[in-house]
């Protein structure tokens, strides 16, 4: 008796299988992955298997293979302390292009309130969600599964909530109503934050600390959040493939479940949710604006 694998059995319907069909279908549904669940699946479609997954062994209990952690407390008030963290800034940008930061500003409460109000989005009842699902980039609130949806590649298993934080940000009736004042906050909150990071990426550079703020890299905000329904076949998909982000800088908030990986001298490096840290990305915007000021980005 002949027993097919997985991918052979694919292989043999890939004559009857019409992507296009069930991309659209998914999308028609403007239910997301969370819908899938909701609706018992316990198969999930083929638009969402990721293949070989090309996983890299992750490294763990080396100090070598642990994202640094700088911590801002007293970063404008003590002249020492600031010098310290400028050079901690300096060699995390070199060596990894992340960091995460504490005493930061940002009570612990928004944050978590802040994660609370994307899940509160995400978990309403269908009919509700799908009032706020578009694909118009344009729209100021949005939710949707995908992106890249149509792109051919593998889908991830996700939704996503976004916001327009700045500099056009939308009227506070245009947010969903389960989270708009925490999202109204945290907007403001962050954005603040961002001018400080800013300020502090400059002087790392060896510049004014005006320099960056006054290239109009922290006029942009945008607000994302997304959501990872539980998976019948985790083992077929991915919450987040492989990816770069192209922001000057991405402030990421982990819940405590974690998830966070981060490519280091090819290895994949597991980022531990730290409660109340915000995790800093320096994207490609931001390296191809201070090349030609010097080399540590």
């Amino acid at each position: 008796m002949e027993v097919k694998t997985t991918k052979q059995l694919e292989e043999n319907n890939d004559s009857n299988y019409d992507r296009k069909a069930e991309v659209r279908a998914f999308d028609d549904s403007k239910a997301g992955v969370k819908g899938l669940v909701e609706s018992g699946v316990t198969k999930i479609p083929r638009m969402f298997h990721s293949g070989n997954l090309d996983l890299i062994e992750t490294s763990a209990g080396d100090s070598k293979f642990t994202i640094p952690i700088i911590d801002l407390k007293a970063v404008h008030s003590e002249s020492a302390l600031h010098a310290e963290v400028i050079g901690k800034i300096r060699s995390a940008c070199n060596q990894w292009g992340f960091f995460q930061i504490i005493n930061h500003g940002i009570p612990i409460s928004v944050l978590d309130e802040m994660i609370e109000g994307i899940r509160r989005f995400h978990e309403q009842d269908t009919e509700v969600r799908k009032e706020f699902y578009s694909r118009e980039l344009k729209k100021k609130v949005l939710y949707y599964s995908n992106l890249s949806l149509y792109s051919g590649q593998p889908v991830n298993w996700r939704d996503t909530i976004a916001f327009a934080g700045a500099p056009d940000p939308p009227k506070p009736e245009e947010i969903p109503s389960v989270c708009r004042d925490i999202v109204i906050e945290y907007s403001k909150k962050i954005r603040d934050l961002g001018f400080t990071i800013f300020e502090l990426l400059s002087e790392a550079l060896g510049l004014n600390p005006s320099y960056l703020r006054e290239l109009n890299c922290a006029e942009g905000l945008s607000i994302v959040g997304h959501y990872y329904p539980t998976c019948p076949e985790p083992e077929l998909t991915m919450g987040a493939t492989k990816h770069t982000d192209s922001n000057f800088i991405t402030l990421l908030l982990q819940d405590q479940l974690g998830g966070l990986q981060i490519l280091h001298e090819n290895k994949w490096v597991n980022v531990p949710p730290l409660h109340g840290s915000l995790v800093v990305n320096i994207g490609d915007l931001l390296q191809v604006s201070c090349i030609k000021n010097s080399d540590i980005i």
